[in-house]
């Protein structure tokens, strides 16, 4: 016991109730010890964020980043690859007198029956006859619409009657007088794809947007690029001018087989519109296998078709790939379905020549510029 100044005796139970030092621990009541604070830490500074243990998902983005770059640079270097391969000879700004564009695009395509960079040996083989010099015509013309109702395709048969109007000479810069009732064909052989150009805008209304011709040579690299194309052929025939020799049924065309099934003519009885008829069959399943993904992303296919396309394909010269991908995609649609195909409403015949019927023709062409569906039919 401890006295105070004033004389009270203070005890230990007198002091822990007066509160002069610290009260005695209460048995019932223990009270735990605070945990200190942690304050909240940033996003990206925990000991499982990057740094320390990388997120799994960061190495697998960084690669998926690297393929885009590179896919990106690749396509980027095939497209002006490709742009620089293609023959920009055509220039359709000096076409006369055209009449006005309508709704969607129209292509014509030609095939010609051009022998250049031919050796004699390929001449034989392909039978094509003639020499790398002969002067060129078309062996199939067609007018490929791609709008919103899907592509139609229009053969126009090379024997068509057509006026062949007056018209600026592509290489004299010069104005023609008209040259009245011809073949079609004969417009491309007396000035080249520029009058052919005129005529069918003069005689159809329909305004051509871009042009694309391909030559004997390119058609049967192309083809031997491909390692062939599937045909199946309704009915077998012989032709010996164009080396034709074929049996019904499901086959694959080489090059040379190819290029024979196009130009065969004289084994149908309808000759040049059976032909046209072959022709398209024929486009359509070659783009349709170009344009398949087992061409398009595999490039040791797809680098030799394209080199064999672009060395002889001769096009205007506001062309370019992605048109011109454009154009084959629009082809692949016409094979599966999506599409129309049709040769040129014909009438009858004018001194051997095929006449075509011109209200069904301007019917057809006021459907393509209004890019609406084609209602019209042909019944050849």
């Amino acid at each position: 016991m401890n006295q105070r100044p004033d004389g009270r005796n203070v005890d230990f139970q007198d002091r822990y109730q007066r509160g002069h030092a610290t009260p005695r621990p209460d048995a019932t009541h223990v009270t735990e010890p605070q945990r200190p604070s942690v304050p909240p830490q940033p996003r990206g500074s925990g000991p499982y964020d990057a740094g320390r243990y990388p997120r799994r998902g960061g190495k697998a983005k960084r690669i998926l980043i690297s393929v885009l770059v590179i896919l990106l640079v690749v396509a980027g270097g095939t497209y002006v690859w490709a742009d620089s391969q293609l023959h920009k000879d055509v220039d359709l700004s000096k076409v006369i007198e055209r009449p006005a564009e309508g709704d969607g695009t129209n292509y014509l395509i030609v095939g010609s029956d051009s022998r250049k960079g031919m050796s004699a040996v390929q001449r034989k083989s392909l039978h094509t006859g003639g020499t790398a010099e002969a002067g060129q015509r078309t062996d199939s013309m067609m007018i490929l619409h791609v709008g919103s109702n899907g592509p139609t395709l229009i053969s126009l048969p090379r024997d068509s009657n057509v006026t062949i109007p007056k018209f600026r000479g592509s290489e004299s810069g010069r104005t023609r007088a008209a040259m009245g009732a011809n073949k079609l064909n004969a417009a491309y052989a007396y000035d080249g794809p520029q009058l052919l150009v005129r005529t069918i805008e003069y005689n159809t209304g329909l305004h051509i947007d871009h042009y694309a011709e391909i030559g004997f040579t390119g058609f049967a690299n192309i083809v031997e690029a491909m390692g062939g194309v599937e045909m199946n052929l309704d009915k077998g025939f012989k032709d010996k001018w164009s080396g034709a020799d074929f049996k019904a049924g499901k086959q694959t065309l080489n090059g040379a087989q190819a290029l024979a099934y196009v130009r065969t003519r004289h084994a149908f009885a309808g000759s040049d519109l059976d032909r046209t008829k072959n022709q398209q069959k024929f486009l359509a399943a070659l783009a349709n296998q170009a344009a398949s993904p087992g061409t398009l992303l595999n490039p040791f296919e797809l680098y030799p078709v394209m080199g064999a396309g672009l060395d002889t394909l001769v096009v205007d010269k506001d062309m370019n790939p992605y048109l011109l991908a454009k154009m084959f995609f629009a082809m692949k649609d016409v094979n599966s379905g999506e599409g129309k195909s049709m040769n040129m409403p014909l009438s009858g015949s004018v001194g051997g020549n095929l006449a075509w019927d011109m209200p069904k023709v301007k019917q057809l062409v006021n459907e393509l510029k209004n890019d609406q569906p084609v209602t019209v039919t042909s019944d050849r």
